[in-house]
């Protein structure tokens, strides 16, 4: 099985791309177009953004198109021909299909064997017993070959939410009507639940959108399948209309299910003989007296999507928004080129991205898929060649101004202009009362400041800079 990118380990997503039949030179500029978006979505190189789109200005470079033919298994020509866009033009999964591994990065699996799932609603399109069905079955077909076990649950949270949805629907990944995206899920590493868009005409058998199909391709994913190249298996890219009832894993599922949990009467839930249950490979839900330590200190904090994201050493804890549950993960399960600790970071919500600072380099990501062309240089903001590292930053989304802070200094950068303001650096101290000289960790949360020194937080308004209050740093714990 050839799988995705290291950084594509966020979520699966079944899509369709349909044909728009026009005649003569029209439809010849729209199939080109067509293509060139199929190769960059699909077919991504790791060049910075702006070349890319360079290369792609005027045709489809050749060597992605043999690159795609060699993947589907087409006579590799390099040549945009006919049987190469019917390939691209068939209903697929939406992410890329260039990589190398099995599984998502750093291999992600649920730590334990015994998992439970939640339907939160149901499709009108489908008699709620006949979803029951599918749904039980979905996951049956990945029981019988595991240790693993799938357990219904009413009213309590579970292991993996499934629900259906249309549009944006709170996770930043929004669905763009029928016959596009079918379904996405999310990876162990990201919570493993599943989203069927409403859009589409969901049935149980191949009359519409087979809810069973796509149901068990996105399980896959919840439980840390990537794509195969393999035409047949149940993981390849494109939704395939096979009768319900002869569905079966392909041999080439097994053996990416099984390397990650075993098979079925395995005790250690690994079918490599590795018993390893640490944070490198696993999301891990740890014990809140583990961050109630009066003492405890963060590198870095930021937003994610609704989350709150704590950084220490190699180590990151995801605070939920409607959740007491605190979980933890190694910096590496999300970013694979981040082993060790994060400097500073911030959220710019609006442009769905996180920047992450370490020494004097930072990156772009989207949830954690990097985007091209990073690391770059921080004195790409404008910082004089003296600072050697950013100790905090966070992002105004009120006056869409960047603070960052090093040593007892903090620049601001303007966002809309792309420039350090003027008359800056200024004094930590000099504008934030109470505060010291020194900051670790900086967060914008509903309408204010917090900075973090040691132990301690510092809450401002963010307007007025008035200081609010003063805390212990894990106080978002709800540590007693």
């Amino acid at each position: 099985m050839k799988d995705l990118l290291l950084t594509m380990a966020f979520y699966g997503a079944l899509s369709s791309a349909l044909p728009v039949v026009q005649d003569g030179e029209q439809a010849a500029e729209k199939d080109m177009e067509f293509a060139k978006k199929f190769i960059e979505h699909y077919y991504p190189d790791t060049e910075p953004t702006s070349v890319v789109r360079n290369k792609f200005r005027s045709s489809v470079p050749a060597e992605k198109i043999r690159q795609m033919q060699a993947f589907w298994g087409l006579e590799v020509t390099g040549k945009l021909d006919s049987n190469t866009l019917d390939a691209m033009k068939k209903p697929r999964c939406g992410v890329p299909d260039i990589g190398e591994y099995k599984t998502f990065a750093m291999s992600p699996k649920w730590r334990k064997r015994d998992l439970t799932y939640r339907i939160q609603n149901y499709t009108p399109d489908m008699n709620t017993k006949d979803v029951d069905h599918a749904i039980e079955r979905a996951w049956k077909l990945w029981s019988d070959v595991t240790p693993l076990t799938f357990t219904r649950v009413y009213g309590d949270s579970a292991d993996i939410e499934i629900s259906f949805a249309s549009g944006s629907h709170g996770d930043y990944i929004p669905f763009d009507g029928p016959g596009q995206q079918l379904a996405h899920a999310f990876s162990p590493a990201y919570g493993g639940n599943v989203h069927f868009d409403e859009a589409e005409t969901w049935t149980k058998d191949l009359k519409g959108t087979n809810l069973f199909l796509v149901a068990a391709h996105e399980f896959g994913h919840s439980l840390g399948l990537h794509h195969s190249d393999v035409l047949g298996a149940l993981m390849f890219s494109t939704y395939q209309p096979v009768e319900p009832q002869n569905l079966k894993l392909h041999r080439d599922d097994t053996e990416g299910i099984q390397q990650l949990y075993g098979t079925p009467g395995d005790y250690d839930g690994g079918g490599d003989g590795d018993n390893d249950l640490s944070p490198t490979n696993i999301p891990e839900v740890i014990l809140l007296t583990d961050l109630c330590d009066p003492h405890l200190a963060f590198d870095a904090v930021t937003t994610l999507r609704g989350e709150i994201l704590f950084f220490k050493d190699s180590f990151m804890w995801r605070k939920f928004p409607h959740t007491k549950e605190i979980e933890k993960n190694s910096i590496s399960s999300f970013w694979v080129t981040l082993s060790s600790s994060i400097d500073a970071a911030y959220e710019v919500e609006e442009d769905d991205m996180v920047y992450l600072f370490k020494g004097s380099k930072y990156w772009a990501t989207k949830a954690n898929i990097m985007e091209p062309g990073f690391p770059e240089n921080i004195h790409k903001f404008g910082f004089p060649q003296t600072v050697e590292k950013v100790d905090a930053a966070l992002y105004d989304e009120n006056s869409k101004k960047i603070y960052f802070f090093s040593g007892d200094q903090y620049w601001r950068y303007d966002k809309a202009t792309n420039s350090m303001e003027e008359g800056y650096p200024r004094k930590i101290v000099m504008d934030f009362d109470n505060m010291g000289s020194q900051v670790d960790a900086a967060l914008q949360h509903n309408g204010r400041f917090y900075l973090f020194s040691g132990s301690i937080q510092y809450e401002f308004d963010s307007k007025t800079k008035q200081f609010l209050d003063l805390k212990k740093s894990n106080n978002w714990f709800h540590c007693k």
